[in-house]
């Protein structure tokens, strides 16, 4: 852990004086990093020639909007209830009851703006909002799924921040609802 902390705090203040590159990081830091470019980082696997599997940081296409050079924190990565083994970026796991326990949770939605923003866009990109999912996983699946069109959100991708997402999860009751 203390190997960990000081390799952050080596990035952060490579970061202040020079750029925050995916590919220069670490694999046990880049799931839910931000670079300097404002790219998203994204942990890939591949097949070795001896038939192992070799991880790698990549930057994603992924732009985040108002952050850049980011390494998401410990505490984050557990609030939120992820992984930093983490490997691409996926929607999928907002239909894990579990998770989206801990996503909609307040050590989560009102701390962890990054981690915010990555799913407010991901589910907003499978037609549910975030808040609305929080408040009601089940209701916000099956509208989606019910009509094979994607549930009107009241926000585009675009006009949704990480403190616009915060507030908005704030407003509603993120009670763990089972699906």
């Amino acid at each position: 852990m203390a190997f960990i902390a000081f390799l952050a705090l080596s990035l952060l203040l490579n970061g202040a004086l020079g750029e925050l590159v995916c590919e220069q990081l670490p694999v046990d830091l880049c799931s839910y990093s931000i670079a300097t470019s404002g790219k998203r980082c994204l942990l890939e696997n591949y097949a070795t020639k001896d038939g192992g599997v070799k991880y790698q940081c990549k930057t994603s296409e992924v732009v985040v909007d108002k952050l850049n050079e980011l390494i998401e924190i410990d505490e984050c990565i557990t609030a939120c209830g992820l992984s930093r083994n983490t490997v691409g970026i996926s929607s999928d796991s907002l239909l894990q009851p579990q998770f989206l326990t801990k996503l909609c949770s307040k050590s989560c939605s009102q701390a962890c703006p990054n981690i915010v923003d990555l799913y407010s866009n991901l589910s907003l990109a499978e037609g549910v909002y975030l808040p609305n999912l929080c408040a009601s996983p089940r209701r916000a699946m099956y509208q989606t799924r019910s009509n094979g069109d994607a549930a009107p959100a009241p926000v585009s991708v675009g006009a949704l921040s990480p403190e616009s997402a915060i507030s908005g999860a704030a407003d509603v009751a993120c009670a763990p609802t089972s699906i």
